[in-house]
Formats: structure tokens, C-alpha cells, sequence
């Protein structure tokens, strides 16, 4: 009884910060001026509502993939360091923590800007004649997304690797496997509870990217810049509030397709 009560509070600020305005955002997804599911049928006709839910998803991904493929070698090397140098290096990941998203974003508009730090190394290095147009661009606005993105992939990762016992790698090496064989058959699956963490934590932020995207835009929109012209310049709510809750639903899929395949993955391992 005890502990029923701690959990009370809790739970109670769950449901009503977290489950109730999501539940009245899909009541109001249904409340078009033209019926029920007209919002819906606006997003699965209008391209200019339905790509940039594709250009969001491919972004997040890419996203994820390269924070991985940075992260990944990063957080192998630290984990095998300690002492006063895994303090700073921890401290290292943990600074850009200290400055806002908005600050960060604007010192990367300083950056790619015409005028800015990198053009003029890339006119003073002679690889271009003149400065290039690169606020605007889908390379810059997925750089700087993987850089402020960096923190939350290195940091379960390698509190993953260093709960990895290396005993295992070393009665690897002990059967004959060489280095490679040893990453491949043993670390790499050892480390997939922290991937797979890291993953999901970059991903889903990534969805929900605003600040990055509005300000060094891109290509195309992202669908959190599409939901605040909807909700707050166009005053459309049912509209902003369909376009929430499909892709909340498509996340929530995905992710459950994800952990089926995974469990499945697991129970083939250990009946092995």
C-alpha cells in the first residue's frame, strides 16, 4: 500500500501533463471544418503536407546513422580509458549540455554564413571563387543536427561498452580469434542494448527537431516547422493537431515493428 501511493504522484503527473493534451490532440485531429477525417484526407492528398513527414523520417535516420558511425569508434576508445582522463573526457561530452539549442544553432548560421568562418577558408584554400549559398542547404541542417546530437548517442553508448566485461574478449583471443573476429562476434552484440538505446534516443529527437531546421532551413521543411505554421500562423489546430498524431502513430509503429523484430532476434539467439 505503501508504494502504491509512491507511485501516485507520479502517475498522476503523467496523465495529466503527458496523456491528457495528447488525447485532446487527437479529438481535435478529428474536428475539420469538413468532417471527421477531412484533416487526414488533406495529408495523404496535399503533398505539401505529406512530404514533409518523408523528408522528416529520412532525415532523422540520417541523422542517426551518422551520429552512430561517429559515436561508435569515440565511445570504443573511451571506454577503455579511466581515471582522470575519462573524467574529462565525459566532461568534453557534457559541455555542449551547458549552452541552449538556440545559442548553438545561431553559432552554426555564424559559421555558413556568406560572410562566415567557413566560406572564407573554403575562398582563402581557393576550392571555390566565391562564397557558397550554404544556410538553406540539407547538408548543413543535417551537420548541425548531428553535432547537437552528438551527446545523447555517445553518452549510452559508452556507458554500454564500459559495462562490457573484456573477459570475454579475452577468452576470444584465448579460442584463436583474432581482433576482428572478436569485435564482430563478441563486442558487437554485446553493445546492441546501447546502440539500440542511443538509436532510439537520437531518432525520435530528431522527428521532433525545430530550432535547427527553421533556422538554417533546408531543401524542404521538417514537420514540427510545418505543425508551428499550422498551429500558430495559420490558426488551423485540427490540421496541426492530425499532423501530430500521424506522426506520432507512425513513430509508435515503427518502433513497435523494432522491438518485435529484436525480441525476435533474441529468442532465435537463445534457442541456438
Amino acid at each position: 500500500m505503501g508504494r502504491g501511493w509512491l507511485l501516485a504522484l507520479p502517475i498522476s503527473m503523467l496523465l495529466v501533463l503527458f496523456l491528457l493534451p495528447l488525447a485532446i490532440m487527437v479529438r481535435q485531429s478529428f474536428s475539420g471544418a469538413d468532417g471527421a477525417l477531412s484533416t487526414y484526407v488533406s495529408i495523404a492528398t496535399n503533398p505539401a503536407l505529406f512530404w514533409p513527414l518523408i523528408y522528416t523520417f529520412r532525415t532523422a535516420a540520417s541523422v542517426t546513422v551518422t551520429a552512430l558511425l561517429i559515436s561508435y569508434p569515440v565511445a570504443y576508445v573511451l571506454s577503455g580509458i579511466t581515471g582522470r582522463w575519462l573524467n574529462i573526457a565525459v566532461a568534453l561530452i557534457l559541455i555542449p549540455f551547458w549552452t541552449s539549442t538556440v545559442i548553438r544553432t545561431y553559432a552554426w548560421m555564424v559559421l555558413v554564413q556568406r560572410n562566415g568562418i567557413v566560406n572564407d577558408m573554403l575562398v582563402a584554400a581557393r576550392i571555390v571563387h566565391r562564397p557558397l549559398r550554404l544556410i538553406g542547404s540539407d547538408p548543413v541542417v543535417q551537420i548541425a543536427m548531428v553535432q547537437l546530437m552528438l551527446p545523447f548517442m555517445l553518452l549510452p553508448l559508452l556507458s554500454s561498452f564500459r559495462g562490457i566485461d573484456r573477459l570475454y574478449l579475452r577468452a576470444a583471443s584465448v579460442l584463436g580469434a583474432n581482433p576482428l573476429r572478436q569485435f564482430v562476434h563478441v563486442f558487437l552484440p554485446l553493445s546492441m542494448p546501447g546502440v539500440t538505446a542511443g538509436c532510439a534516443l537520437v531518432f525520435i529527437s530528431s522527428l521532433g527537431f525545430y530550432v535547427t531546421p527553421a533556422l538554417l532551413g533546408g531543401s524542404q521543411q521538417m514537420i514540427s516547422v510545418v505543425i508551428e505554421q499550422q498551429a500558430s500562423r495559420l490558426l488551423n489546430w485540427p490540421m496541426a493537431s492530425a499532423l501530430g498524431t500521424v506522426l506520432l502513430a507512425i513513430t509508435a509503429a515503427m518502433f513497435f515493428a523494432y522491438e518485435r523484430a529484436i525480441s525476435a532476434t533474441s529468442r532465435q539467439r537463445g534457442s541456438k
